[in-house]
């Protein structure tokens, strides 16, 4: 095994231990794994710049989530119009791109370039995919000592942006997971002999273990957890019902503690 396929191979474990939620936590977050995906891939197809950029569907537009090179930081700071510049272009297709035209080709985005102070003379976009939905592309800009990019570089890259799909797929599923368990919790809550301001006290609690489960600090915690969840449903009813005695327990702790900190807080 040579060395770029060794590394492809430490990028498909580390990407297929953060998304096994069954034995393992992550062994890294969801923002380091893209930064790993998107370095190896410029790395080893030897490009000066790469970035990954993502679909924002409230705005129709491209945001960059990892810059590498120059005027990389510069970069951070824009966003690309659906349909606007190669990236744009690739984005809405769903068709991977080269080119090597250059400030000469009209498909590049020539304001962005100017606005950056960087402009490639070769590109190589490859979409991201989760499911039939383009959410994103992974970019690799100007391909050191050689004219343009090359199939054998598109066949590699379009392995590197199936493993940032799944990255950024399981990062979602551990989002949704926090929201569920925000909403679980919410609903299991018993308005009666409960006043306003403890009700309040009780949801911003759960809010704020939610918030936890979403950084970087609950981010293994959260896997974890959804392992155990998951292993303990599928072994039958009274398991389930376990694990809804488990939120209620937790439930009534949190609830427990904004009694307490009410009654503080009016002597």
């Amino acid at each position: 095994m040579d060395a770029s396929q060794q590394a492809i191979a430490d990028l498909r474990a580390a990407v297929g231990l953060a998304t096994i939620a069954g034995t393992a936590a992550a062994p890294v977050s969801q923002n380091q794994l893209l930064e790993m995906i998107v370095e190896t891939a410029a790395h080893l197809i030897d490009a000066e710049a790469a970035s990954l950029l993502l679909v924002d569907r409230a705005t129709d537009e491209l945001v960059f989530e990892v810059t590498l090179g120059q005027a990389a930081s510069e970069v951070k700071k824009v966003r690309v119009p659906l349909g606007h510049g190669i990236a744009g272009l690739v984005a809405v297709s769903g068709q991977p791109m080269a080119t090597s035209g250059g400030q000469h080709d009209p498909r590049q985005a020539a304001d962005i370039a100017q606005r950056v102070g960087y402009t490639p003379q070769t590109i190589l976009c490859m979409p991201l995919f989760l499911g039939d939905e383009v959410i994103g592309v992974l970019e690799l800009l100007d391909k050191r000592n050689a004219a343009s990019f090359t199939p054998a570089d598109m066949e590699a890259i379009g392995l590197f942006a199936n493993l940032a799909a799944i990255a950024i797929q399981q990062s979602r599923m551990q989002q949704d997971l926090s929201r569920l368990i925000t909403d679980a919790l919410l609903s299991l809550s018993d308005p009666i002999g409960t006043g306003s301001q403890q009700r309040e006290a009780v949801q911003q609690r759960v809010r704020g273990f939610a918030a936890d489960l979403e950084s970087e600090a609950g981010y293994r915690w959260a896997l974890e957890m959804a392992s155990l969840v998951q292993q303990l449903a599928q072994q039958g009813d009274n398991e389930r019902r376990m694990c809804e005695s488990m939120l209620r327990t937790f439930l009534d702790y949190v609830q427990t503690q904004a009694r307490q900190d009410d009654v503080q807080a009016s002597l």
